[in-house]
């Protein structure tokens, strides 16, 4: 690594149900669903700048421009609320495909949030992490907070849960589902009976509302789900493409990836209870 750069963990993410329950005031739905953090993900490169501009080094996502990127909005976000002097240069290694619901955007901000507090030196703590990060999007709090759980609200409210080990076979379609759009959907149901927690521990709760407004408008992720109905039992994450299949062994979980078509962007990821960016800010900071 290059003199002054520090490296840092922006794991992915999936959301192993999700139910709207309902519709707020403000027009935000509200969800239930358990993000389960995974072990794979992108990684985010930060170097510390002394004449206080925030600088997006390297490759961006196609169409979004570097105030749009949400690396950068976080970093900005922090500077401006701890009135830091300090700037940085931002390098995005991305490895979490956009548009699949694997939460990447979401946990690159985070990321940028919580090693940036640590690297500027402000100690906000991660209450007050998260709660900018939900001015980032509802996804950004559990990334922050670095567990996986239970959320309820838009997302943002959090109970940690202990979940059994797990691997998963991912599928990356390869469409690039607009959520905004997907919401306003008037096959979207909205008023699914909340869930338990009790529910979800009892395997009776797999269902994505998401799903089969995708898989009516998307033949890819018909077809996807389709190939993954032959090794287990398909779900989607999220608000996106993604598909996935859980196992609890992790050979098993490779035997049945090489049993997919080979031209499918698909491979293996394990959960975890802690994020790895977690157990890297938890790591003493070199001198």
């Amino acid at each position: 690594m290059s003199v002054g750069w520090s490296e840092w963990p922006a794991p992915a993410k999936l959301n192993l149900f999700l139910r709207i329950t309902g519709r707020r005031a403000d027009g935000y739905h509200e969800l239930q669903t358990v993000f389960r953090l995974l072990d794979w993900g992108d990684r985010i490169r930060l170097r510390v700048r002394a004449d206080g501009r925030i600088v997006r080094q390297g490759d961006r996502l196609p169409g979004v421009d570097d105030p749009a990127d949400l690396a950068v909005r976080a970093a900005a976000l922090l500077k401006n609320e701890a009135n830091c002097a300090q700037g940085v240069d931002i390098h995005v290694e991305k490895r979490i495909p956009a548009g699949g619901g694997f939460g990447g955007g979401s946990s690159d901000a985070a990321t940028v949030l919580c090693a940036l507090d640590r690297l500027w030196g402000l100690g906000l703590g991660e209450g007050r992490l998260a709660a900018l990060g939900v001015r980032l999007g509802a996804d950004v709090p559990v990334f922050v907070r670095g567990r996986s759980a239970w959320a309820e609200g838009v997302g943002e409210r959090l109970q940690p849960v202990d979940l059994p080990p797990a691997w998963y076979v991912l599928v990356d379609p390869g469409i690039h589902v607009p959520t905004a759009a997907l919401f306003q959907s008037p096959d979207l149901t909205r008023d699914s009976p909340p869930a338990k927690i009790a529910d979800f521990a009892a395997g009776t709760v797999l269902d994505n509302a998401f799903e089969p407004v995708l898989r009516r408008r998307e033949p890819a992720i018909e077809a996807v789900f389709a190939g993954l109905a032959r090794i287990g039992l398909p779900r989607l994450t999220g608000t996106g493409s993604g598909c996935f299949v859980e196992f609890a062994d992790p050979d098993v979980a490779q035997d049945a990836l090489a049993r997919l078509p080979r031209q499918w962007n698909a491979w293996v990821a394990a959960g975890v209870s802690d994020s790895p960016l977690r157990d890297a800010l938890a790591r003493p900071r070199p001198d």
